[in-house]
């Protein structure tokens, strides 16, 4: 049977329950946090919230942060039997371990003794006293008693009553904000199912980032040794830092010296400015004085080549080459110019001896000697260099206007080829005088385009074999075949000629010179004679249509520059009998020798002023015809053998010369618009 309850430890009871509603603190998550927390702290925080929505257990919650009611001490029964207070049955966890904290914090009192069988208990005393034993049949006192401690309860009640209404009022708001913590809840519970969505994100964004991490401490290990490095280093920048600093202070005041100093230069600068304007009018007037000294200059070189003469000859002899047997001594002579040893020669000493002449005593006669005066005569021993720039300043002047020609005359094997256009291999000591003059027109106008002169070059090389034109420059199956190739002029009316079918290649560099010259020699005719193994049977004419512009004063120039490397010029022997490749070979020296007969008669008509030249008497003169009249500046090569065994050829060719030399044709004329 349960033992009865007094009436006072109910109520106490009571008030333990109720009195946490009152300074209940709230346990949501604040705003500004709820997304800092993990997820099991956000189910922690929504833990309480369901807990507080179960009614009367709500309460409990609130106890933590509440002082608790003074323990209540044990009122022993009238029966003799003792109670000890009830503790109330719904309430939560809390609630039972604040009870059982009032029951460890009781002092335990003395043992009431049993009371004899009879007799009643004395009332207990309140207010924490040891009430005093009445006997059993003092039933007044014990009245007293109970009437003492009813008053007691009494206010005791009272008080509880305004308490009571303090926590109803406590109750409704402790109501509303448990409204306001559902939907407080919901709100979370939301956010939770997107929390745990972005943890299980989470969880593979953290499996790639645990490898990641053992990657990254694996470079760690790497880069600590760096680190220390960049530590030291970083004194070292410190240091530097605070030499900089310094420097920075001394850099402001020395700034600040410069802008004082800047406002005093401001009239300087003024005045800087109008020199400055006056120097460039000067610099205009020293435009106009430099274009007209490059005038005076191109005049004044056309006047030194004029005083040359406009026709030139020059004589080389070519070396003894391995093999050859070595000519006697004094067969040919270099006498001194007029200047002594140093003076380049002009004059050449040939001695030819018959053995058919005799004297009246069957002695034979004294070898005859032949002397010839040329404008330049080159012995064995000169190079390619010596030879160019004797003809560099003549090869300048088609820059400046004017046609420009340049032979190369003589026997079979005495050098023309090796003069023209070089030896094999690409040695540059042995190039000839086309890549030579090509490589000085390029520098040349590169110098000049400092002045405003801009200049174009057009490449072409023909051969005239047998009174044909023929293309070297044809590619593929066209090789050799300029039959189809004629001279026509450029246009109605025009003066400039050209040859139909022919390719003409616009070149800028050496590289570009090299490759045609490379193709034409594979194109070119040639066969085996008795002076050589691969003989030039073609006269080749290397052209190149020279164009300027001044565009800040609209000048224009063009010339062409020839470069002419003649065929053979021996002649045949009558005696000679003629087999089948003799007669090709007889033709191909009859068409030779008809052309160089023809430019020969061509300059003299022209030095003789004669009304008709006959250029179209060969396709070699009618080719150069705007190259050979007043107009151009001519230069011919008389290239002679040193062997002893070709004195006859050697004469031929250098009476022929001479006959060149003495020449005059009229003055040049530049080819400006």
């Amino acid at each position: 049977m349960e033992p009865q309850r007094s009436p006072l430890l109910e109520v106490k009871g009571n008030l333990e329950l109720k009195r946490p509603l009152v300074k209940a603190p709230s346990r949501l998550p604040l705003p500004g946090s709820r997304f800092k927390r993990g997820l099991d702290q956000m189910e922690d925080v929504l833990e309480p919230e369901k807990k507080r929505t179960r009614g009367l257990g709500t309460a409990t919650k609130f106890t933590s942060s509440h002082p608790r009611a003074p323990a209540i001490t044990t009122v022993p029964q009238a029966q003799g039997q003792t109670t000890a207070p009830k503790v109330p049955k719904k309430t939560g966890p809390r609630c039972s371990t604040a009870v059982v904290t009032v029951l460890k914090n009781q002092k335990p009192g003395p043992a009431v003794p049993a009371q004899k069988p009879g007799t009643a208990a004395a009332p207990p005393k309140l207010g924490g006293k040891k009430p005093s034993k009445r006997p059993a049949w003092d039933l007044k006192g014990q009245l007293c008693d109970l009437n003492a401690e009813l008053k007691c309860c009494r206010e005791r009640t009272q008080t509880l009553d305004q308490e009571n209404q303090q926590l109803r009022v406590q109750l409704r708001e402790a109501q509303q904000q448990a409204t306001a913590l559902g939907a407080e809840r919901r709100t979370l519970e939301g956010e939770l199912t997107r929390v745990r969505a972005q943890a299980e994100q989470g969880q593979q964004e953290l499996g790639n980032l645990s490898a990641r991490v053992l990657e990254l401490e694996e470079r760690l290990g790497t880069q600590e040794g760096l680190v220390q490095e960049l530590q030291k280093e970083q004194l070292e920048l410190q240091e530097e830092r605070r030499e900089l600093a310094t420097r920075l202070e001394e850099q402001e005041r020395r700034l600040q010296a410069s802008e004082a100093a800047l406002s005093g230069s401001q009239a300087e600068v003024a005045s800087l400015r109008q020199e400055a304007a006056a120097q460039a009018a000067l610099l205009a007037e020293r435009g106009e004085r430099l274009h007209g000294l490059e005038m005076e200059r191109r005049r004044l070189h056309n006047q030194l080549q004029e005083l040359k003469g406009n026709i030139r000859v020059f004589c080389r002899v070519r070396p003894v080459l391995p093999g050859e047997p070595t000519p006697p001594p004094g067969f040919l002579l270099f006498p001194s110019g007029p200047g002594g040893p140093s003076d380049p020669p002009t004059h050449l000493s040939l001695f030819r001896s018959d053995e058919r002449r005799g004297t009246l005593s069957g002695v034979p006669a004294p070898p005859t000697r032949h002397d010839f005066s040329f404008d330049r005569v080159f012995p064995p021993g000169s190079g390619q260099d010596e030879v160019f720039e004797e003809i560099a300043m003549l090869v300048q002047s088609a820059l400046d206007g004017y046609p420009v020609c340049i032979f190369a005359y003589g026997q079979t094997g005495s050098g023309k080829t090796f003069t023209m256009e070089g030896g094999p291999g690409g040695d540059p000591q042995v190039e000839g005088l086309i890549p030579r003059a090509l490589r000085h027109l390029f520098s040349v106008a590169q110098e000049l385009s400092g002045q405003g002169w801009t200049y174009s070059f057009v490449a072409s090389y023909v051969e005239i074999y047998n009174e044909t034109v023929r293309d070297l420059l044809a590619p593929g199956t066209r090789k050799g075949q300029g039959g189809e190739c004629e001279i026509r002029r450029a246009g109605p009316g025009s003066e400039e000629l050209t040859v139909t079918n022919a390719r003409y290649i616009p070149v800028s560099c050496e590289k570009e010179v090299e490759a045609l010259l490379h193709l034409a020699r594979q194109n070119r005719a040639v066969a085996r004679t008795a002076q050589n193994e691969r003989s030039s049977r073609s006269h080749s004419v290397f052209q190149l249509q020279i164009s300027g512009e001044h565009a800040g004063r609209g000048l224009q120039c063009g010339a062409p520059l020839n470069l002419v490397d003649l065929a053979g010029s021996e002649r045949l022997d009558p005696g000679l009998a003629l087999g089948p490749g003799e007669r090709e070979r007889l033709r191909e020296t009859q068409a030779i020798n008809s052309s160089l007969s023809t430019l020969g008669l061509v300059i003299m008509a022209l030095s003789n002023k004669e009304s008709h030249v006959p250029y179209r008497n060969s396709k070699l003169t009618y080719l150069l015809q705007n190259s050979l009249g007043g107009s151009a500046k001519m230069l011919m090569f008389v290239n002679i053998s040193p062997l002893e065994e070709n004195v006859s050829e050697s004469l031929n060719s250098l009476r022929f010369a001479s006959k060149v030399n003495q020449c005059v044709i009229g003055t040049a004329q530049a080819n400006r618009k």
